[in-house]
């Protein structure tokens, strides 16, 4: 059973700037909620109980969303404002929050590295608040522990992306061994259209087995300067598998604006408007 669900949360949010100097952007609302707390609700569903998220300086009040605010909840007690903190509860009580810093910004490989400490040597699951998932069936990562159940090795989730959009993602290259499921044989971090192998491209969502941090620890800095999770999961795959997965779902990429926009509108539209 896969029980811990990693979130790295240490980065800047520069494409939100102002807003987000002095707030996280795992922080920003769709509607009542902030990003990351629809995050844990996915890891929930999807049989996880113990949430290990790497922060960095300025990122304190994700420590505070997940814990009790017992001046707030005194104010509102027996008021019909109560029931607002009705779903945070839950989470609080279901549960259990760790903390590491990650010093410096180099890349999702090496955030993921940090949290080492906080996941030990077991499977666990990677989620980026920043995409923002939907499915009013099974959640993305719930279909993901299923797949994990049956092949128990790394898998990442996939979409279709425009061709023109694949110097935005890491792209793979596969082999369709089930209907959805690829055997990945190649996997590029944000290459040009013309020479991408494919359009199938890597969203914040992955399974991976303990041993990527070996993989990541003798990775070295690639595109932009950092150290990518792509490249090390390419060298576990080399030496043993890895899956790539079209999961069932929507996904909003609420690291941008447009993104955030049509999450807020879509989530309205599905709350509101029923």
């Amino acid at each position: 059973m896969i029980k811990k669900c990693l979130f790295p949360a240490a980065g800047y949010g520069t494409r939100f700037l102002p807003a987000t100097k002095a707030m996280p952007k795992e922080m920003l609302p769709v509607l009542t909620k902030p990003l990351i707390q629809y995050g844990v609700e996915e890891a929930v569903e999807a049989g996880m109980n113990t949430m290990a998220i790497v922060t960095g300086r300025g990122k304190r009040a994700l420590e505070d969303h997940f814990d009790v605010s017992y001046e707030l909840e005194h104010q509102i007690k027996g008021t019909s404002k109560e029931h607002y903190l009705d779903e945070i509860r839950t989470l609080i009580n279901q549960c259990t929050f760790s903390y590491t810093r990650q010093n410096e910004m180099k890349g999702l490989g090496h955030a993921i590295l940090t949290g080492e400490t906080l996941i030990g040597n077991e499977p666990f699951a990677v989620i980026l608040a920043d995409d923002l998932c939907d499915n009013d069936g099974e959640g993305v990562l719930r279909q993901m522990v299923a797949l994990y159940n049956k092949y128990k090795c790394s898998i990442v989730a996939i979409e279709e992306v425009d061709p023109s959009q694949t110097n935005r993602y890491g792209i793979i290259e596969g082999k369709e061994i089930e209907e959805g499921v690829y055997m990945i044989s190649n996997m590029v971090e944000k290459p040009d259209p013309e020479v991408a192998p494919s359009n199938l491209a890597i969203i914040g969502r992955y399974i991976l087995t303990p041993d990527i941090f070996r993989f990541i620890e003798r990775t070295k800095p690639g595109k932009g300067g950092e150290i990518q999770i792509t490249d090390a999961l390419m060298a576990q795959a080399m030496s043993g598998m890895v899956l790539a997965y079209k999961f069932k779902g929507k996904r909003f990429d609420c690291g941008s604006v447009e993104g955030f926009v049509e999450a807020t509108n879509y989530f309205y539209a599905k709350s509101y408007k029923e």
